[in-house]
């Protein structure tokens, strides 16, 4: 029989963790609304392991990547409250300059167009060898060899004359090598990739993911891998968490999350993958759009698009609960804890909610 320990979102002990995230909320203030695109997250990841989020575009994917790199622009703002851990410094208090010297050399990102990270004027070569000027201090002839070998690392063929070559010369697959080069130049103990493969057809984006994992096994990099590619996810990480409107909605090793997925966000999610129903004649998809949330949450996100929504859906918030007997599968649903009757599973989400929450409260 499934446990039915409640598991809150920020519950994930991890004490070799080299990144942990705490609350994070980031929200943008406009003249009419504040848009909450990240919404109380919470993720540890320890060297060597690859943490998927996996979601729609609009989810918060790629804000909550730029939210732990420091890069929200106005009129975004994380949120006092939020906790970003990185290796015992909470990065949340730094100063701009701080911040600048942990992006790169701590945690470094990889964007999903290479060309924006890749100087258009410049060679390789010359930002390669900046990166590793800026972060390791290495310059001249040595920094020269350190970066051919660096493209030999990402498996770029005859990197000597590539050095001297523009991002223009690369093509999308060569370019993301270089970008993931350069990133290497310097030395990271966590890399974020921002759906790095998303522009690249299969057979690269196969490649791109061999070569992370390859470097990851060298290096005991702590990777986060954030896509909306449910297939790259099985590919590539070790846990995976579910995302939606700005909150994780399941979380679970990415095996137990493709053999029993809970959360009905979840199950859409695997049903719209091509060729996962033979029978059918067309794909599956979930109807509707990911919500634009301006206010706290007082009721599942995704009631309005779910096919197992009930009343109290739209009343109460669903906390994250266990839905495994190890405690490492968990979901935020009213449907579950499994075996207590529709009564005391919606009691048990509303006690677990926030005081603030509760009544309809806004911001």
């Amino acid at each position: 029989m499934q446990s039915t320990t409640p598991t809150a979102d920020d519950d994930d002990p991890r004490d070799e963790s080299i990144l942990s995230i705490r609350n994070l909320q980031t929200v943008f203030r406009t003249d009419h609304e504040h848009i909450r695109a990240v919404d109380g997250i919470s993720l540890s990841i320890s060297p060597g392991e690859t943490l998927g989020i996996v979601g729609e575009s609009g989810s918060g994917k790629s804000v909550t990547a730029r939210s732990i790199m420091g890069l929200v622009d106005a009129p975004g703002e994380v949120l006092p409250e939020s906790s970003i851990v990185f290796d015992g410094t909470e990065l949340t208090e730094l100063s701009a300059d701080q911040y600048q010297e942990v992006r790169g050399s701590g945690v470094g990102m990889i964007f999903q167009d290479p060309l924006k990270s890749l100087n258009p004027v410049y060679t390789v070569g010359n930002q390669i060898r900046e990166a590793l000027r800026i972060n390791r201090g290495i310059t001249g002839q040595e920094a020269t060899d350190v970066a051919i070998d660096l493209l030999e690392d990402v498996a770029i063929p005859d990197p000597e004359r590539r050095l001297d070559e523009y991002p223009n010369e690369f093509s999308g697959g060569m370019r993301q090598r270089a970008v993931i080069a350069m990133m290497l130049a310097c030395d990271p103990d966590v890399l974020i990739c921002d759906e790095p493969t998303t522009a690249l057809d299969v057979t690269i984006q196969a490649q791109i993911v061999e070569l992370l994992q390859d470097i990851q096994a060298e290096r005991d990099l702590a990777i986060l891998f954030i896509t909306h590619d449910m297939g790259v996810i099985a590919e590539i990480s070790d846990r995976v968490n579910v995302m939606y409107a700005g909150e994780f909605v399941e979380k679970a090793p990415v095996e137990e999350l493709f053999a029993n997925p809970k959360h009905p966000y979840t199950q859409g999610l695997l049903d719209a993958i091509p060729g996962t129903s033979v029978d059918d004649e067309r794909l599956n998809t979930i109807e509707g759009d990911v919500p634009t949330p301006n206010q706290p949450a007082t009721d599942c996100r995704f009631a309005p698009r779910c096919p197992k929504a009930f009343e109290d859906c739209t009343e109460v918030h669903p906390t994250h609960v266990s839905v495994s007997d190890t405690h490492d599968h968990s979901t935020a649903c009213l449907l579950y804890p499994e075996g207590k009757s529709r009564t005391e599973r919606v009691e048990h989400h509303r006690s677990q909610a926030p005081a603030d929450t509760q009544g309809g409260a806004q911001e």
